[in-house]
């Protein structure tokens, strides 16, 4: 049955590692307004779940968002109290960990035992789905150890669980998106073929998916873009109304701003085709959406069109690649870069032979350096050498490689600096973790069976 009543979704996180400070001003806002309103925890980016897989293979318990206590301690009483919902993909390797986890804080807060929905069907990393992924990958199946391979799933099962009465829905990988669409569904009752209104939802997901981007995190550039209170940005706030239009607000009295500007900005965020943006749950058009101010800090979305879901979901595997290491050090004073470029340049010839090295001058040249390290056979000032203006330079350097002892070697060659030369190297800084790889293929959609399970 038709539901009028509009919905209000918050979020109070933007990927794992997020602030834990957000959620309170969002959730206060939820409940003055008074009206049906979800939380969402978005913490899931494409290496977190194969880091997660990692982490529980050392501790069978963990796999899930590490923050989880540190985000939900402020905030679930007042949740569970003004039925504030909350879904969140914060489960990741582990939805029933984290469930588990949420059970005994619930009980550390003395507060009545919550009812959580655990999603399942995401995961296909087990020996059951071999043959799906080989089939889907080709020639491009890794030959290396799998460490996850997850399908993004959709807003239907959150929706089902809310409709069962979930308090909390604890999903591993769903599209970011789903996390907002899923309570819009269970909250409307729209029907799965709706592609307007679930394309319109769809979007406000997008909007909010990525915390305070929206709110002018991503978009602050000082003298340019100047977003006020920075410090103690807001997290966005989206009211959807019954056909799926939204206006995307955040608490008041928090810094940021939302203006026509950060909405368009996060719109058209990590979205390959306007005309075509696809989720499991719609293909979603934005060719002909208007974004227009509709007060301070209230900016509204509409004319957003939906066409058919695809008729596969997409899946991220990652897979063991070996061993990067990366070295740093220091030069600083007269002739700085000079002196770095010359330590890069020993390094390349005492490493030849294991592969390219990633080389970069941090603050002269680095983000726009590729993989192979051009920058050394590109001239500084015109003229080829050195400018003689920088005087603080941060040598950097990174290898991958298969073989733990070879990429081994960059790690001593950079502490080697401090004595082999050039002058004046200090603060040497280097790490070695294992590499992941990833590859990504399309599944038949009824080759990933999703469902959800209360857990008590």
């Amino acid at each position: 049955m038709a539901n009028n009543t509009q919905l209000r979704v918050g979020c109070a996180a933007g990927f794992s590692g997020d602030r834990t400070d957000a959620a309170l001003p969002v959730v206060q806002a939820l409940i003055a307004s008074g009206q049906p309103s979800v939380l969402i925890f978005e913490t899931l980016a494409e290496r977190t779940l194969a880091l997660a897989q990692l982490a529980r293979r050392t501790d069978p318990d963990a796999g899930y968002e590490p923050l989880l206590t540190d985000l939900l301690r402020p905030v679930l009483g007042l949740c569970l109290a003004h039925g504030v919902r909350i879904v969140s993909n914060f489960g990741a390797a582990n939805p029933h960990g984290a469930a588990r986890r949420i059970h005994a804080l619930a009980a550390e807060l003395g507060l009545a035992r919550p009812r959580i929905a655990v999603l399942q069907g995401d995961d296909l990393s087990g020996p059951a789905h071999r043959a799906l992924l080989q089939d889907a990958l080709g020639s491009a199946m890794p030959t290396e150890p799998i460490v996850s391979a997850n399908a993004y799933i959709g807003a239907q099962a959150i929706a089902d669980a809310l409709r069962a009465g979930a308090d909390i829905v604890v999903c591993g990988r769903v599209a970011d998106p789903s996390l907002v669409l899923g309570p819009a569904l269970a909250h409307y009752g729209w029907a799965t073929d709706d592609w307007d209104r679930l394309a319109r939802a769809t979007m406000a997901g997008h909007l909010l998916e990525c915390g305070a981007q929206v709110t002018g995190g991503y978009f602050a550039d000082p003298g340019y873009k100047d977003v006020p209170g920075l410090a103690q940005l807001g997290y966005p706030i989206a009211e959807i109304d019954a056909d799926g239009h939204c206006t995307i607000t955040k608490p008041p009295g928090t810094g940021g701003r939302i203006d026509e500007r950060t909405v368009k900005e996060q719109l058209l965020y990590e979205l390959h085709d306007p005309a075509a943006y696809l989720t499991p749950d719609v293909v979603a058009d934005i060719t002909q959406a208007r974004v227009q101010a509709v007060g301070t800090d209230a900016v509204r979305l509409t004319g957003v069109r939906g066409h058919a879901q695809p008729p596969t979901l997409k899946v991220n595997v990652c897979f063991e690649s070996g061993w990067f290491a990366e070295g740093e050090i220091s030069y600083a004073g007269p002739r700085a870069e000079a002196r770095a470029r010359l330590a890069g340049e020993v390094l390349r010839e005492r490493l030849a032979g294991l592969g390219p090295l990633r080389i970069d001058l941090i603050g002269v040249t680095s983000i726009f350096g590729d993989d192979t390290s051009r920058w050394l056979d590109a001239p500084a000032n015109g003229s080829g050498d050195a400018r003689d203006d920088v005087r603080d330079v941060r040598l950097r350097v990174a290898l991958q490689h298969r073989d733990h002892a070879s990429a081994q070697r960059l790690v001593r060659e950079v502490t080697a600096l401090y004595t082999c030369g050039p002058a004046g190297g200090g603060g040497v800084r280097t790490a070695m973790r294992p590499r992941l790889g990833t590859v990504s293929c399309l599944v038949p959609r009824d080759a990933v069976a999703v469902r959800f399970e209360m857990v008590d």
